[in-house]
């Protein structure tokens, strides 16, 4: 890759950035960091801390442009990605394999020298099952690709919690229980509004294969679900009153969106729901942190 290709004067700085999907790996560190900061024994030590969360947003970021790279074909029929570098020409499939592999080498390298072997492997097989598992064998082969691909996608706070750790622990797994219950009904809203969009590019989307109605009673069954998944951590005694009250107040909220995304479906309710999800998730982990450290002993 020369120089010229992360020129910022002519735009392919901005190719380049645009390809690691800069909103999702932000999500990625933001919950691989709730991870490290919930596990023990106390605030974590910030070299390994700053260590991890770079180690773990470059591979997120060279996972991100493979998905890139592996769907733009599909991307240049959407029009929610038809103006991604790779289907505009912005950049080449080759450059594009080069940086990808660059970031994810660098990622996995910091986490291997500066944080533990354990959690450069996790790292590696979560981003491996979301750009080859995933986007490769799920996505375009089944409807409840989301459901079993989202295991990948609930990976972040286990891998900060091991990165401090060096061991998985049933708390991390709570972590990853709430993400991968949190996934369905959050990407399931998006397919709703997108479906037309979906069915175009020829994915077998759950509104695509099941209808509109089934997708909305989905949802809502999901929504349940991860009601209860969330306040798993109060019953592990993982977190007190006020993750709970939080806890119950999202929820309570989620499953009002939900139960009228299910009764009167609009676009507009989808799109609705579909960013509260994002929202949600945020600040429920939000939640869990100053409960975790209003609580710890002086």
């Amino acid at each position: 890759m020369s120089s010229h290709a992360l020129n910022p004067a002519d735009g392919r700085f901005d190719a380049f950035l645009a390809l690691t999907k800069p909103r999702v790996v932000a999500m990625i560190v933001f919950t691989a960091m709730i991870g490290m900061l919930l596990a023990p024994p106390g605030p974590p030590d910030p070299v390994r801390f700053l260590a991890a969360s770079l180690g773990i947003a470059l591979a997120a970021a060279g996972a991100a442009a493979c998905n890139c790279l592996a769907e733009r074909h599909i991307d240049g029929r959407m029009a929610r990605t038809r103006a991604r570098p790779l289907p505009r020409g912005r950049v080449s499939p080759g450059e594009t394999a080069l940086f990808a592999a660059g970031l994810g080498g660098l990622g996995l390298g910091l986490l291997h020298w500066l944080v533990n072997p354990l959690t450069m492997v996790l790292t590696a097989l979560t981003f491996f099952g979301y750009t080859v598992v995933y986007t490769r064998w799920l996505k375009p082969a089944t409807p409840q690709n989301i459901v079993i691909g989202g295991a990948s996608g609930a990976m972040p706070p286990v891998l900060g919690w091991v990165a401090m750790t060096g061991a998985v622990d049933h708390e991390a797994l709570l972590l990853f229980l709430i993400i991968y219950a949190w996934t369905p009904p959050h990407f399931w809203a998006l397919a709703l509004y997108r479906r037309d969009e979906y069915a175009r590019a020829g994915l077998p989307m759950l509104p695509v294969t099941h209808g509109e109605f089934y997708t909305r009673q989905s949802i809502l069954l999901h929504t349940c679900i991860l009601a209860g998944v969330s306040l798993l951590p109060v019953a592990a005694g993982m977190a007190g009153w006020i993750y709970l009250a939080a806890a119950l107040i999202l929820d309570g909220y989620y499953l009002a969106l939900a139960w009228r995304l299910f009764r009167r479906y609009s676009d507009a309710l989808a799109r609705r729901a579909f960013a509260w999800s994002i929202l949600y998730l945020g600040l429920l982990f939000a939640a869990l942190l100053a409960d975790h450290f209003l609580f710890l002993p002086v």
